[in-house]
């Protein structure tokens, strides 16, 4: 079953690529497995060999590249997206999946649960949680509400998550390749959206709803 599965893993972390890699060859031991640390190298993988599966992790570097998916599908339109996050699935999962991923899995899951996800993915094109099921049901019968984590657009998202992590306007400004003034738009429609005044209330509101 699945012998010739030809599977990318994009990580920057070596420990993590070469875990998933065991796990996968020990279910699928004629299996093609390829690697990148980051995602210019995913992509040139991307263009040169034909995939079934990446295991991407989304947030490399510190930076979230919510943009990689489309790149990846506009290559190869028929390849299945697992994120591989140590993010909680609650929140960003219906996020990921919303933007072309066709899974999420949390990395501080069992090995057992990575081969039930692959297996999944490869047979029903899928791979959701009971919880994000549910998540995409409800977006899918009603908007999404302000005041809420899912209210916010993916550069708004990107930059919660940086300003959370510590990082200033100038650093928000280098790591994204924006003007200052355009973090300092973004941070304050983020605080209006979500009902608060400070980073310290933004730390607060994405641990509450996580």
């Amino acid at each position: 079953m699945n012998l010739g599965l030809s599977v990318l893993l994009v990580d920057d972390h070596l420990v993590v690529r070469k875990g998933v890699e065991l796990v996968l060859l020990g279910s699928f031991p004629k299996a093609h497995v390829y690697s990148a640390e980051n995602y210019e190298d995913a992509i040139d993988i991307v263009k040169t060999i034909k995939l079934d599966l990446i295991i991407l992790d989304i947030n490399i570097n510190g930076v979230e590249n919510i943009k990689i998916m489309k790149s990846i599908k506009e290559i190869q339109s028929k390849v299945k997206i697992l994120i591989f996050s140590s993010h909680e699935e609650k929140n960003y999962g219906v996020r990921y999946i919303s933007n072309g991923a066709d899974g999420f899995l949390n990395k501080f899951c069992t090995e057992d649960k990575i081969v039930k996800a692959v297996n999944q993915i490869l047979k029903d094109g899928y791979f959701y949680s009971e919880s994000v099921r549910e998540k995409i049901e409800q977006k899918s019968n009603k908007k999404a509400k302000n005041n809420s984590i899912e209210s916010l657009s993916n550069r708004e998202f990107e930059i919660a998550k940086l300003l959370i992590s510590g990082d200033g306007n100038l650093e928000i400004s280098n790591k994204l390749n924006i003007q200052m003034s355009t973090v300092s738009t973004y941070k304050n429609r983020i605080f209006e959206k979500l009902n608060i005044n400070n980073v310290v209330s933004l730390s607060e509101f994405f641990k509450e709803n996580e």
